[in-house]
């Protein structure tokens, strides 16, 4: 079986959120967002490692606080993350030495993720090269100019949102990572679309509605409750 290890970026701000406690910090069920997620993979058996990136100031904080305090084993490394996500993440995976396979890439603020559905993107990154999580619209997308006028609408059943996990073969994520900085790109959101610049195909797998991305209050919200439904049940 390849060894695969997961790269956890979790060095955001999280100004969306408001307060004075980043995102990831915050507390659901008494644990932080970033502990739940980390546990999550933790206990997925086709994971071998995982390397927290985080604000360069809370390294030695997220050792002690997180990675100590809850024995997160696998996390084998905590790194100072970039200015964006992309500088991140490739900072996550230098810090691998490429001593695995395949590499997931995990947002740290969606604490809601199931092993299945871990697995699931494995096995088909495994059989097809690269796989990524996501979910078809369920509205219309439009593209807006500066002016808010629509300048296109795309069809539905073509369209779907895309999470986290997302699976690559380490040299094919390596090797998109360096091109976009060659050719100047700084501020990709997604893995999967620099993964697509070398041509490389990527294969989607059904994600899940609980899987959300924790960046609002009322995402915070739901992701409490989503979380007490599961406890009382």
């Amino acid at each position: 079986m390849p060894k695969t290890v997961a790269i956890v970026p979790a060095a955001g701000t999280g100004v969306r959120m408001g307060g004075d406690c980043a995102k990831q910090y915050l507390r659901l069920h008494d644990r932080p967002i970033l502990a739940i997620t980390l546990l999550a993979l933790q206990n997925c058996s086709m994971l071998d490692a995982i390397v927290l990136v985080v604000p360069p100031k809370d390294v030695s904080y997220c050792e002690r606080e997180i990675v100590l305090k809850y024995a997160i084993s696998k996390v084998k490394k905590v790194v100072a993350g970039g200015e964006l996500r992309q500088d991140s993440v490739r900072k996550g995976l230098e810090a691998t030495n490429g001593r695995y396979d395949l590499v997931l890439i995990h947002d740290g603020v969606r604490p809601m993720v199931t092993e299945s559905l871990i697995e699931a993107v494995i096995e088909t990154a495994l059989r097809e090269r690269a796989a990524i999580a996501a979910l078809p619209a369920k509205e219309t997308v439009k593209t807006v100019n500066k002016t808010r006028q629509v300048t296109a609408t795309y069809d539905r059943k073509k369209v779907w949102m895309v999470q986290t996990p997302q699976v690559f073969y380490y040299d094919d994520i390596l090797k998109a990572h360096l091109k976009a900085v060659a050719d100047g790109m700084r501020e990709a959101t997604d893995d999967a679309f620099l993964v697509e610049n070398l041509g490389i195909p990527v294969s989607v797998v059904p994600g899940s509605e609980r899987n959300i991305k924790v960046t609002t209050p009322h995402d915070l919200a739901l992701a409490q409750f989503l979380l007490e439904l599961e406890h009382s049940g």
